[in-house]
Parts: structure tokens; sequence; C-alpha cells
């Protein structure tokens, strides 16, 4: 029987924000592609070298959660620093005005621009979030599209081993007879 080429199985790229549970369908994914990649027509893939490139997903899955849940941190923390200046702006130039060693309109303008900045840092906060949860909708799909053929190809591969079976079997029947 031949073995299916490296081109019918291919696992799509994880992205950033993914859930746990789509980490380990990645990992699962990849150890089946790298069994499918290494795998003989008669023979399968030696345990050891399976194991290292398992080892390896998995530390690269580790390390792609951490690294998503740093890039949060960093995200948070740049929104309260421009929260946090924005709040002085306002206070330092409202505090000028009610002295009156400011005008109105430039005070206004300035604390106008402040409240700008911070709508816009955390507009880009939000939009990144439902950005985010967007990417993981379509990527929950992707997989679930890609299991699917994966399932279709198993499916195959089994009707395919029963097929060449029969084929065997009648082969061994015609050559009985014909020997007789």
């Amino acid at each position: 029987m031949k073995s299916p080429s490296n081109d019918d199985f291919q696992v799509t790229k994880l992205r950033e924000h993914a859930t746990p549970e789509e980490r380990a369908q990645y990992v699962i994914m990849r150890l089946e592609q790298f069994i499918r990649e290494g795998r003989a027509i008669d023979a399968g893939m030696s345990f050891k070298k399976w194991q290292a490139m398992a080892r390896m997903e998995i530390a690269i899955a580790i390390a792609e959660a951490e690294n998503s849940q740093d890039q949060d941190e960093i995200n948070s923390r740049r929104v309260l620093f421009v929260a946090a200046a924005a709040m002085i702006t306002i206070g330092f130039w409202g505090t000028a005005v009610s002295f009156q060693h400011v005008g109105h309109l430039a005070a206004g303008i300035i604390c106008a621009g402040a409240g700008a900045v911070l709508f816009c840092v955390i507009g880009h906060w939000r939009f990144r979030t439902w950005n985010n949860r967007r990417n993981v909708k379509e990527r929950a799909k992707r997989l679930k599209r890609v299991e699917n053929l994966n399932k279709r190809i198993k499916r195959l591969e089994m009707e395919l081993v029963k097929e060449e079976e029969a084929l065997e079997e009648a082969l061994r029947k015609r050559r009985l007879l014909i020997s007789r």
C-alpha cells in the first residue's frame, strides 16, 4: 500500500491568543504530521525521534502561551500609563485655568488632545481584543475543517487497505483457478 503524500496533511499555523484546548489540538496535529511524514511504507517512525519532536512542539506551545501573556501585560501597562498621563495632564491644565494663568482655549485644546490620545489607546486595545477573538473563532473553524479532513483521510486509508486486501484475495483466487 502506498503511504499518503506529505502534501495531503498540512497543519495550519497557530496564531496569538489561542485557547489551551486549541494549543493542545495544534500540538497533537503537529505530532500526527511528524508521524505521517516520518513513516515508511512498512515501518513507523522511531520512538526516540518522535519523542524529540514531541518535546520540541510542546516547548514551543508553552513558549508561545507565555509570550501571549507577556503581550497582554504590556498592553495593560500601556493603557494604564497613558491613562495616568492623560489624567495628570488634564488635572495640571485644569488647575492652571482655575488660577487663571492660562487661557481657556489653550487649556481646552491640550486637555482634548490628552483625552483623544487616551481614547485612541483604549480604542486600539479594544480593537485588538475584538480582532483576537475573531481570529480565535476563525482558527477554531479551520482546525475543525482540518480535523474533519484528517478523519476522511483515515477513513479513505482504511477503505484502501480493505480494497487492497480484496484485490489480493481475488488475485490469489484467479491464480488458483489458472494453476488448476
